[in-house]
């Protein structure tokens, strides 16, 4: 493309590029402006050796706590985003996530719209994303007006039995909502998806599903190497003119009628603060000094149940969860959050954990294990939050809701127990790993108090949409890429009816 474009996408992830499938046919020129590259097919993309012990995938740069203690985060830089290497499981937030629920340490605030208005959307995105699952096992599940495009990854034998055991014992397993291919992605290997990365072996990402819609199209153009640093505004200070960024060594710039930012919850909002100027000094889209707080990652431990009786031959394992303690702890109590299956873990994995531990044991542990993963909802908190310090992206994560997370755990290792299992382990994630990470540049109604409107526009900037996990007003405890992707569709709609990408 010689000339300017009408619409410049930040980032490929989940956001991003379903944004840009969504506006292709308008025939708007459109390019997207990736940070990182397409990751290659090689080996390590399935050694778990390379993945989990070796980091062969984290990127090579440092953030840091308030304290300026350093930590490398689990963030990805590559076309599709985190989607790479995401566990595909693409759920609906409940109907209740969209109402005031109350916690036990506090309140998640109701969003300023209703599920209802998510609902056909949501329908739209398990489309273009080619969703396995069924309807009708889980009683938290909100209404479907379709259903899933695709019948659901099938149980393995060993993880059909713990399902009937649980059933049995009272709790409620459903299959997980799941954008994998499963016959194509065991072909390539007979590994899990879980933090696996995807080239083109059978898992929907961003970049496999939506992208690919996209780049069907002639004004659509992908630009990989292209790090945004900042973005600035025409002189009179409303609309976003310019789109600085650098490809490779070399500073470039682009002027489009609209800007779209879905670089991630962390990454949007270190680019308004980093936009910052004299008519701006706290960042762009930040009058209300709400751009960077608010950061929510979900609360989420493994928990790993063992039994000598138990022989776990599956590969990949991740099938299906439970939501008998989303709404409540299941005694009148304030919501726990949701179970659901990790992908198998293996020695390999849990070495990088144990590292004096011998791998051949290790494997023995795994092969009499059954691993889940327990989340629960971090509420949104303003001083919890991403700031920038010169060069320095500083995260100030304070967790809320943890004694439900813990209570939540010890329902789970007791329904294990249950199942057949006597010893059962827990380990909480911490910051490296990134569990959902949202907020920082939220919705809402009230221009004091959201930098964005329900569209995800900008109150201050009428040309620039922020898309991605930074609009979420609240964290929920499921998965978000879905809810992601189904609110991008219903933003592109309404761009497309108001007629501002032409």
């Amino acid at each position: 493309m010689t000339t300017q474009p009408d619409i410049v996408i930040i980032g490929s992830g989940i956001g991003g590029s379903t944004m840009a499938a969504a506006l292709a046919p308008t025939g708007a020129r459109i390019v997207i402006l990736e940070a990182g590259d397409h990751l290659p097919d090689r080996p390590e993309n399935r050694d778990q050796r390379a993945i989990f012990q070796r980091g062969h995938f984290r990127p090579k740069e440092m953030w840091y706590e308030a304290d300026g203690t350093a930590f490398n985060p689990g963030n990805y830089y590559n076309v599709g985003g985190n989607s790479k290497f995401y566990g595909a499981v693409l759920v609906r937030y409940r109907h209740e996530d969209f109402e005031e629920m109350r916690h036990r340490d506090g309140v998640s605030p109701a969003w300023p719209f209703p599920y209802e208005e998510l609902e056909p959307w949501y329908s739209a995105a398990e489309k273009l994303y080619n969703v396995r699952g069924t309807l009708g096992e889980d009683p938290t599940e909100p209404h479907h007006s379709a259903p899933y495009p695709f019948s659901p990854v099938p149980d393995e034998p060993a993880i059909a039995k713990v399902r009937a055991k649980m059933k049995a014992n009272g709790l409620h397993p459903y299959s997980l909502p799941l954008g994998v291919d499963i016959d194509r992605w065991l072909a390539k290997a007979k590994t899990p998806w879980d933090a696996h990365p995807n080239c083109n072996d059978g898992k929907m990402d961003a970049e496999s599903t939506a992208l690919a819609e996209a780049l069907k199209h002639p004004n659509i153009e992908l630009r990989t190497n292209c790090r945004v640093t900042r973005l600035a505004t025409a002189p009179h200070g409303r609309t976003i003119s310019t789109v600085h960024y650098r490809r490779g060594d070399a500073a470039e710039s682009l002027s489009p009628k609209l800007v779209i930012l879905s670089a991630g919850a962390v990454q949007s909002a270190v680019l308004l603060l980093r936009s910052a100027s004299e008519a701006f000094p706290k960042g762009l889209a930040n009058s209300s000094d709400q751009v960077g707080r608010n950061f929510m990652n979900h609360n989420s431990s493994a928990v790993i149940g063992l039994s000598p009786f138990y022989r776990n031959t599956s590969v990949y394992q991740k099938s299906f969860g439970f939501n008998d303690y989303y709404l409540s702890d299941g005694n009148g109590g304030a919501p726990l959050g949701n179970v659901q299956l990790l992908g198998r873990v293996s020695g390999k994995i849990l070495k990088a954990n144990m590292p004096s531990v011998p791998e051949w044991l290790l494997e023995q542990v795994a092969g009499h294990s059954i691993d889940f993963y327990a989340m629960s909802e971090d509420l949104p908190h303003p001083e919890s939050r991403i700031m920038v310090d010169r060069d320095r992206i500083v995260m100030k994560w304070t967790r809320t809701n943890w004694q439900a997370h813990l209570d939540l755990v010890t329902k789970l290792k007791s329904a294990l127990k249950k199942a057949g299992f006597p010893i059962v382990l827990a380990r909480a994630f911490d910051k490296r790993t990134p569990s959902h990470q949202c907020g920082t540049v939220r919705i809402g109604n009230d221009p004091a108090s959201a930098p964005l409107d329900i569209w995800c526009r900008a109150h201050d900037h009428p040309n620039l949409f922020v898309v991605d996990a930074s609009y979420l007003p609240t964290s929920a405890a499921v998965n978000p890429a879905l809810t992601v992707a189904a609110q991008a569709l219903r933003v592109a709609g309404h761009i497309q009816s108001r007629d501002l990408a032409a």
